[in-house]
């Protein structure tokens, strides 16, 4: 079925819940590290073409993604579920590191039956504040793929989309891929 233009001029709300991950680090110059120390999605944001699009960025935490916990999913899918119970916005999208990002969507979309809209994850392979970022792509992205899907939670990488219950990360290729 092809996709049909959307006409209508009416905002597309989607909250954006940050949790860290490579797409926010920026460098330390003191400590000579990549660090979460300043977040960077406000800007990353404000720098996207979005006429119609109003993005709401709250920060639920600044983690890396190799210290991601199962504590720290819950908290994700808490906060996921008070911004779909809210009622208030059509997308969510969350910003996550890319090595557990399967791991979150996997617990979102077992914890999450129908959610009223699309819930998708993205991250980057590199910072949003070094060269050859792919951070801004991916998140303009998924914002596209939020505006197109039917409810339901995925990820959203390097032009794919894959179900949040079957996503993995390609560490060949350094992109997600449906799991086999």
């Amino acid at each position: 079925m092809p996709v049909q233009p959307d006409n209508d001029r009416s905002p597309f709300r989607v909250t954006l819940l940050a949790t860290g991950g490579t797409i926010e680090k920026t460098y330390d110059a003191h400590s000579g590290q990549l660090t979460l120390a300043v977040p960077v999605i406000q800007s990353l944001i404000d720098a996207l073409d979005m006429p119609d699009v109003v993005v709401r960025v709250e920060r639920i935490m600044a983690k890396d993604s190799l210290d991601m916990t199962d504590a720290d999913r819950d908290e994700i899918v808490e906060a996921t579920r008070a911004v779909l119970a809210a009622g208030d916005v059509d997308a969510v999208l969350l910003t996550h590191g890319t090595d557990p990002l399967a791991d979150t969507a996997a617990a979102l979309a077992g914890a999450l039956d129908r959610p009223a809209a699309p819930v998708v994850l993205t991250g980057a392979m590199r910072p949003y504040r070094v060269a050859d970022s792919d951070a801004a792509q991916n998140v303009a992205q998924a914002l596209m793929a939020a505006r197109l899907l039917p409810p339901g939670v995925y990820a959203a990488l390097h032009t794919r989309v894959v179900a949040g219950d079957r996503v993995t990360k390609d560490y060949e290729r350094l992109t997600i891929a449906p799991a086999r």
